[in-house]
């Protein structure tokens, strides 16, 4: 996959976000690592103050990284997306996402990439079909 310089590259599970950013170019790709955007919801208090339902908090998680993306790019922040997120959360996102998000994605990937080192998240990207 031919990453353009400055891609933005966000991986996300309905409760964990990461932003990388392609720092080389197109043939010499290098992530690096920004730091995630706060998706804290003000409707809700501390962590452990307010139980609730798994799928609920997903859920609102998934909002929250939808709306700030769709700022995002409103606000010109990017000009190329790779959106990687697990199953569950690409399908709540996709349906949210402002036209200016999906007129700049350039790849979305249905995996959960959450977890992987920078190194292993370059060569599964190098691997994607462009």
């Amino acid at each position: 996959m031919l990453l353009q310089p400055h891609t933005w590259i966000v991986i996300a599970n309905g409760a964990r976000v990461r932003l990388l950013r392609n720092a080389g170019n197109a043939t010499a790709v290098k992530l690096a690592e920004e730091a995630a955007p706060v998706l804290d919801d003000p409707d809700v208090g501390p962590s452990g103050s307010q139980p609730q339902d798994a799928n609920l908090a997903e859920t609102a998680f998934n909002r929250r990284l939808a709306l700030w993306l769709n700022q995002q790019a409103l606000n010109q922040r990017f000009e190329h997306l790779v959106l990687v997120a697990d199953p569950a959360s690409m399908g709540e996102l996709r349906p949210q996402l402002h036209p200016q998000v999906s007129a700049r994605t350039r790849a979305e990937i249905t995996k959960d990439w959450t977890r992987l080192g920078i190194q292993d998240i370059a060569q599964a990207l190098a691997e994607v079909e462009p």
